[in-house]
């Protein structure tokens, strides 16, 4: 399907020229006072993980990859990757590592995600924006210290290290943003 450049937006699969997918990491529009406004789209080729960024006049066309975006849920991860099943079909569908890159570490058991996929294969994950984790360890509160911008470094359940408060303490349950693995709240559980 052909869409004018100025439409395309993270996470969208574009089909190139080459007739390799690419996946959008991020599109910005430019209007200049004079001169042609243009679009710069940086993109991942989904086949080798090969970054590359093309700038198009706003209403070029482009080619937008036709994918079906389901609802999956996260079974287990083994050596092979990432196995997903279809909550409707019951159909398995494997991911590798390199699609869901650093998001990984916030996949837990049952989580519902939603897989992007082209011709049966999935090209592109989408996590719930934010997830609850327990804070397994971090340094005690310091007397006196300020709540105001003062953040310490804190370890998950899950491995992952997210800089918190300093009123949290281990045991704490936190919500944090998967996207950039930012505290966002104490949880209300």
């Amino acid at each position: 399907m052909r869409v004018i450049a100025s439409s395309i937006r993270k996470g969208n699969i574009l089909e190139r020229e080459d007739g390799q997918l690419y996946v959008v990491l991020s599109a910005e529009s430019f209007h200049p006072g004079k001169g042609t406004p243009t679009t710069q789209i940086d993109m991942r080729r989904l086949s080798d993980g090969v970054k590359t960024t093309d700038r198009y006049k706003t209403t070029e066309q482009v080619e937008r990859a036709f994918v079906e975006d389901r609802d999956f849920s996260f079974l287990y991860q083994d050596a092979d990757g990432y196995h997903f099943m279809n909550s409707e079909t019951y159909d398995q569908v494997q991911v590798s590592e390199d699609i869901l890159g650093n998001q990984a570490v916030y996949l837990q058991e049952g989580m519902k995600v939603m897989l992007s996929m082209f011709n049966g294969i999935a090209v592109a994950i989408q996590l719930p924006q934010r997830v609850t984790l327990e804070v397994v360890e971090t340094e005690p509160a310091m007397k006196g210290q300020t709540a105001s911008s003062s953040f310490k470094p804190a370890k998950m359940s899950n491995g992952a290290r997210v800089m918190v408060p300093p009123h949290i303490a281990v045991g704490t349950r936190i919500v944090v943003q998967t996207e950039d693995g930012s505290y966002v709240e104490r949880a209300k559980d």
